[in-house]
């Protein structure tokens, strides 16, 4: 029969805990306690409540621009430049007569064109988001807090946690 008062474990259960040590429910509900009432009061400070805004709107632009700015621009001109083995004047050969075309069109070719180009370049821009959103989640400066205090803290308690154990 396993004994669920304690948990064996060989992953930490944070940054600076033991290396492979036994736990006990009470120390790590003890840790988990702690953390959340941190963060609590945390979550009453105006200061990290702007410095969340602003994390999270920099976040967010900085994702839109990436993946509406520079990959859909990025592949429009790396795919040519490919396609023209990498000789730019093969490339704009290529995409002259492709232009000329388009402005010897009429008004409703060219509408048709720039429509589809504009889908074209908001779906790389949406593919790339989601990607990117979930490659790359939203750090918290919240979490940066709680774990900078948990860390002092764990230091704070590690006589007391390591005469238990």
């Amino acid at each position: 029969m396993i004994d669920q008062t304690t948990t064996t474990t060989s992953e930490p259960t944070s940054p600076v805990m033991r290396t492979s040590a036994t736990l006990s429910a009470a120390e790590v509900a003890a840790y988990w306690a702690e953390r959340r009432n941190y963060l609590k009061q945390l979550r009453t400070s105006p200061e990290l409540k702007q410095q969340y805004r602003n994390a999270v709107l920099a976040y967010l632009l900085r994702r839109l621009l990436w993946s509406f700015g520079f990959f859909p621009v990025a592949l429009a001109f790396w795919l040519p430049l490919v396609f023209a083995s990498f000789n730019p004047v093969v490339m704009v050969g290529n995409l002259m007569p492709m232009l000329q075309s388009f402005l010897d069109a009429n008004p409703e070719v060219q509408a048709t064109t720039i429509s589809n180009l504009t889908l074209a370049w908001l779906s790389i821009g949406l593919f790339f988001l989601v990607f990117d959103l979930i490659l790359t989640p939203f750090k918290s400066p919240y979490q940066y807090e709680a774990d900078v205090h948990m860390r002092s803290w764990e230091l704070l308690n590690q006589d007391k946690l390591a005469d238990k154990v």
